[in-house]
């Protein structure tokens, strides 16, 4: 684990607060982002890396997790020899808010540059996206034809969190009242925002933009 990143784990009622998919979740001004790094070392072995990090003097969590890559994916860029050879990586991220568009569209160029990094994004909830004409809608749509695998987070990932991002001792996780019917309605609701992304073409979005 690097030591700059927050490597002590999440107390429970921090990530309670942080991560409920309540309808309005007022106060939730930070993001925060549980990642696993994963590299496959051999035919069968895969060697990893876990931790969480939170927005910091105005720097938003996935363009902050992004200057720490270079440590968290050694080789991601190839040793800069003649036979150059590149590591490939697959990154998880387990998210309070979806990105914003901002985020989204420098993730799209980062990644479109990387292909031997995959990502995939688990959201709890979904940033400033209820607009049809969002611009964060279609920073999401420019994630998903950039390659990347945005879900909503369901049970099974809100467990898969406790169990390995909170320090909770031997208390098992318990579901808030809302808890499924919140991820079936937002589950649905990104699968409207993304569906009309199958045909586009990622400069069209750029160019939507002003980028």
């Amino acid at each position: 684990m690097i030591t700059k990143l927050d490597s002590v784990l999440l107390p429970k009622k921090k990530f309670i607060y942080h991560y409920k998919n309540m309808r309005w979740a007022k106060g939730r001004h930070e993001t925060y982002l549980c990642f696993v790094v994963k590299r496959r070392v051999g035919p069968d072995s895969l060697t990893f890396d876990f931790g969480h990090l939170r927005n910091r003097n105005g720097c938003h969590v996935e363009i902050l997790f992004l200057r720490y890559i270079g440590a968290l994916c050694p080789g991601l860029w190839g040793d800069g020899g003649p036979e150059e050879r590149r590591l490939s990586y697959s990154i998880t991220w387990f998210c309070s808010w979806s990105p914003c568009v901002n985020c989204s569209m420098k993730l799209s160029q980062f990644l479109s540059k990387t292909p031997n990094l995959r990502l995939r994004i688990f959201v709890s909830r979904l940033y400033f996206c209820d607009l049809e004409d969002s611009m964060e809608r279609e920073g999401l749509r420019m994630l998903k034809r950039i390659g990347v695998h945005i879900t909503v987070m369901k049970y099974k990932d809100y467990f898969y969190c406790w169990q390995t991002f909170v320090a909770r001792n031997t208390s098992i996780f318990k579901a808030w009242d809302g808890l499924h019917q919140n991820s079936v309605r937002l589950t649905r609701k990104l699968s409207r925002i993304l569906q009309p992304c199958e045909t586009e073409d990622l400069r069209d979005a750029f160019r939507l933009l002003g980028l």
